[in-house]
C-alpha cells in the first residue's frame, strides 16, 4: 500500500504541475473530472489513493501557478495579485527572484500549517457558529479598508462598485465556471492587451539564489492569521486574505500608478500571497475536517469521494502536504530557473498575443460563447479600472460586493 501512496503522490505532484503552468486549467476542473472518474470507471481504487492524489496535485499547484501570473501576466483565480508587483520585477530582470520569494512563502505556510493545523481545526468546531454571525460585518470591514487605503477614494469606489456589478450579473448566469472568464478577463487579458499596447521589453533575467533575501516573520505572520478567515467565509479567497493579511503585517500593497522606489514592499507582499495561496488551500482541508465545509474544488472532489475527513485521513492529508510542499518548493525553483533563461529568448510581445489567444481558446471550451461575451465585458472593465491609478485589488469587488448583498438580502 505503501508503495501505492508514493505512486498517487508522485502522479498528484505531476498534475499539479500541469494544472499550474498551463493558464485556465484549474484544479477545480480537474476536481470535477475525478468526480466522474471515481463514481464510474475508478470505483475499483482505494479511496485513500483519491486523498493522497487530490492533495498533492492541490498543493504544488499553489506553488507552480505564480509562474505563468508572473511570466505571462495570466492569472490563475488565486493569484491575480501577483501580477501587479511580480509582472514588475519581471520588467527589471527580477522575474526569478520574484517567484522565489512566493516559494519561500508557500514553503513557510506548508511548516507552519503542520505545527497549528488540529488547533486551527478545534478552534473552528468551537467557534464557527459564532463567526457565521459576524460574516456580513466582516465582510464590510474588508470591503471597506480596500476603498480606505487609496488616495483617489472616489475611483476606488468606482472600480469597486463597477467590478461588483459586473461580478453581481455574471455570478448570477447559468455557465460553467464564471469566474474563468471574469477574473481572466479583470486580471488577465486586460493586462496582456496592455502590454501589447505599450511593447513592453524584458531584459534579460538575473539569476542569482545568494543575492536573493527573504524576509519571511511579518508577511508570513500576516498570511496566518488572515488566511483562516477562508475557511468559513464565502467570497474570500487567496486575493482577499492577501489583503487582509497585508493590512497585519504593515506591507503597503502594491499596484499603484506610480511605481515605488524601492523593491522592499513588493517583494515582502510576493511572500504573502505565497503564503496565503498555500495557507488557503491548507486550511480548506482543515474546515473539511472541523465544520465539514468546502472552500476549494480540491475539497469539494473530495467530500465527493470519501465524505468526511476522519482524524486519520487528516494527519495522512498533513504528511502528504509536508512532502509535495517540499518537493514542490525545488520544482518551482527549477521551473522558475528555466523560464527566466528562455524568455529573454522570445518576442514578448509575440507571446503575449499567443497566450491571449490559448485564454480565449480555453473560457470558450470551458463556458462557451456566454463565456466569450463575460471576457469581453471584463477586459474591458479592467483596461478602464487599470487607467483610473488606483490598485488593482480594488477589483476584487467582482467576488465580494455579490456576496456581501447575498448576505444583507
Amino acid at each position: 500500500m505503501l508503495i501505492e501512496i508514493l505512486l498517487f503522490l508522485i502522479l498528484g505532484i505531476i498534475f499539479g504541475i500541469l494544472t499550474g503552468l498551463i493558464p485556465g486549467i484549474h484544479i477545480n476542473l480537474v476536481g470535477v473530472f475525478l468526480i466522474s472518474l471515481a463514481a464510474s470507471f475508478l470505483s475499483f481504487l482505494n479511496p485513500i489513493y483519491f486523498v493522497v492524489f487530490i492533495v498533492s496535485m492541490a498543493i504544488t499547484h499553489t506553488f507552480v501557478d505564480f509562474i505563468p501570473s508572473v511570466f505571462l501576466g495570466c492569472p490563475d483565480t488565486d493569484t491575480e495579485l501577483s501580477i501587479l508587483p511580480g509582472h514588475d520585477l519581471l520588467k527589471k530582470g527580477q522575474g526569478y527572484e520574484a517567484i522565489t520569494l512566493t516559494a519561500y512563502g508557500s514553503l513557510a505556510a506548508i511548516f507552519i500549517l503542520i505545527l497549528i493545523a488540529f488547533p486551527i481545526a478545534n478552534l473552528l468546531e468551537r467557534f464557527y457558529d459564532f463567526l457565521k454571525i459576524l460574516i456580513p460585518g466582516l465582510l464590510i470591514l474588508v470591503s471597506f479598508f480596500l476603498i480606505s487605503s487609496e488616495k483617489k477614494m472616489k475611483n476606488a469606489l468606482i472600480v469597486f462598485l463597477l467590478t461588483g456589478l459586473l461580478g453581481l450579473i455574471v455570478l448570477n448566469l447559468e455557465i460553467k465556471e464564471p469566474l474563468l472568464p471574469l477574473l481572466t478577463g479583470l486580471f488577465g487579458s486586460s493586462m496582456l492587451i496592455i502590454s501589447i499596447r505599450d511593447k513592453i521589453f524584458i531584459p534579460k533575467q538575473k539569476i542569482s539564489e545568494t543575492k536573493t533575501k527573504v524576509k519571511l516573520f511579518k508577511p508570513v505572520l500576516g498570511a496566518v492569521i488572515a488566511s483562516p478567515l477562508c475557511s468559513f467565509l464565502p467570497g474570500l479567497g487567496s486575493g482577499q486574505a492577501a489583503i487582509i493579511g497585508n493590512s497585519i503585517s504593515n506591507i503597503r500593497i502594491p499596484g499603484f500608478a506610480k511605481p515605488m522606489r524601492n523593491g522592499t514592499d513588493k517583494k515582502g507582499f510576493l511572500v504573502l500571497l505565497g503564503a496565503t495561496n498555500t495557507f488557503v488551500m491548507g486550511f480548506s482541508f482543515i474546515a473539511l475536517y472541523a465544520i465539514a465545509r468546502t472552500r476549494t474544488g480540491a475539497t469539494v472532489a473530495l467530500q465527493e469521494i470519501i465524505g468526511i475527513l476522519s482524524k486519520e485521513l487528516l494527519i495522512l492529508t498533513l504528511a502528504v502536504i509536508l512532502i509535495s510542499g517540499i518537493i514542490s518548493f525545488f520544482i518551482t525553483l527549477k521551473l522558475a530557473k528555466f523560464f527566466s533563461t528562455k524568455i529573454q529568448n522570445i518576442n514578448y510581445t509575440l507571446l503575449c498575443k499567443l497566450t491571449l489567444i490559448v485564454l480565449i481558446i480555453i473560457v470558450f471550451l470551458v463556458s462557451g460563447f456566454m463565456g466569450l461575451f463575460i471576457l469581453i465585458a471584463s477586459t474591458a472593465t479592467g483596461i478602464y479600472c487599470i487607467s483610473l491609478g488606483v490598485k488593482r485589488t480594488n477589483m476584487m469587488g467582482c467576488l465580494l460586493l455579490p456576496v456581501l448583498i447575498l448576505y444583507l438580502i
